[in-house]
């Protein structure tokens, strides 16, 4: 969006989704915590990715 190369409303629903994902991680840890169990490999895979 800073260089004008996105609309508004596309970074606005990228934000979104961004925030709806990290919720969704969060739970998962507090889950994993609860149960104590590892964490998910999945999520350490989802941090690791470049």
């Amino acid at each position: 969006m800073k260089t004008e190369q996105m609309l508004p409303n596309r970074a606005d629903a990228i934000a979104a989704q961004s925030r709806e994902i990290l919720r969704t991680i969060k739970t998962q840890l507090q889950v994993s915590s609860q149960a104590k169990r590892g964490v998910p490999s999945e999520i350490i895979e989802f941090s690791e990715r470049r």
